[in-house]
């Protein structure tokens, strides 16, 4: 792991046991530049996060692009997230036509210039995939907050990628079924990192949806400043606090309205009044009825 731009950089295990395997097979200097395709990959993530006021720590490098760590990702709103998502396959598009161009005026040989548009072309396509954590998942996470309670999002968003985890895995696979050639290893090693990385993010939602509770307050203070409609959650005194929650949609202010069933009486509380009993330590299991009495 080095530092660069006050960054951690490291490469994940599975860039290095395709680097061994490549330069075995002789692909070495194929698998340089894809390696350079895909640092100018995360740099425009990384750019992006910037611009949007994200603070970055850290970079695990894959061979289909990398994972960036940042501070403000669970409390940034839906259009950062996306915004930071795509800005890492734009690079490719915008290397590939600059690799056309070259070759187009004679720079360098029509070979190479067929492999740094196909290169590119391949990593931003696999990239925008619609599985985590790669930018396609990110994407579709970030527009299904627009419409849908987060919890849902983060729990279907975390099903829909196991799912075309095991597609991908069935695709580098199905050579040897049809007879025809061996196993897409490529493909089916980064088929199951995914598929593993997703069984672990569908287990940890729970633990995701907490942490997206804790830095609410500040994305609240942001949907308040920029006129964010208020729209009405209703419970009742006996539901607990953390069903409630899960109601939360990422990009909208909620009024929470507890009836109860006991007097037919209504109490109000803000958003922001909700989330301090959260902070305060208070028990996320207990009935609304209680908490504000």
């Amino acid at each position: 792991m080095n530092k660069w731009l006050e960054i951690k950089w490291s490469l994940h295990p599975l860039f290095i046991m395709i680097l061994l395997a490549s330069t075995l097979t002789g692909y070495f200097l194929e698998l340089i530049t894809l390696f350079l395709l895909v640092i100018v990959h995360e740099l425009g993530h990384i750019v992006m996060a910037f611009a949007v006021g994200w603070r970055v720590k850290a970079v695990k490098l894959l061979p289909f692009g990398g994972v960036v760590e940042v501070d403000e990702g669970n409390g940034a709103s839906a259009k950062d997230e996306w915004l930071v998502a795509i800005a890492g396959p734009l690079q490719n598009i915008w290397m590939a036509a600059f690799a056309w161009m070259m070759g187009d005026l004679g720079v360098w040989s029509i070979e190479w210039t067929n492999y740094l548009i196909q290169a590119n072309l391949w990593l931003a396509a696999f990239n925008m995939l619609p599985i985590l954590p790669l930018d396609g998942g990110k994407i579709v996470l970030a527009m299904l907050s627009y419409r849908f309670q987060f919890f849902d999002v983060l729990l279907w968003t975390a099903r829909m990628s196991i799912v075309c985890s095991v597609i991908l895995i069935s695709y580098a696979l199905l050579p040897v079924f049809q007879k025809l050639e061996g196993i897409k290893l490529n493909e089916l090693m980064i088929g199951i990192f995914l598929l593993y990385s997703n069984l672990t993010y569908h287990r940890h939602v729970p633990f995701l949806f907490y942490r997206f509770l804790l830095f609410r307050s500040k994305r609240v203070e942001q949907l308040e400043v920029a006129g964010a409609r208020v729209v009405p959650i209703f419970a009742q005194s006996q539901q607990s606090l953390y069903e409630v929650f899960k109601r939360f949609k990422r990009e909208q202010l909620h009024l929470l309205c507890v009836v109860d069933g006991g007097t037919r009486g209504m109490k109000l509380y803000s958003e922001q009044e909700t989330l301090q009993y959260s902070a305060d330590g208070s028990n996320l299991h207990r009935a609304v009825g209680e908490l504000f009495r």
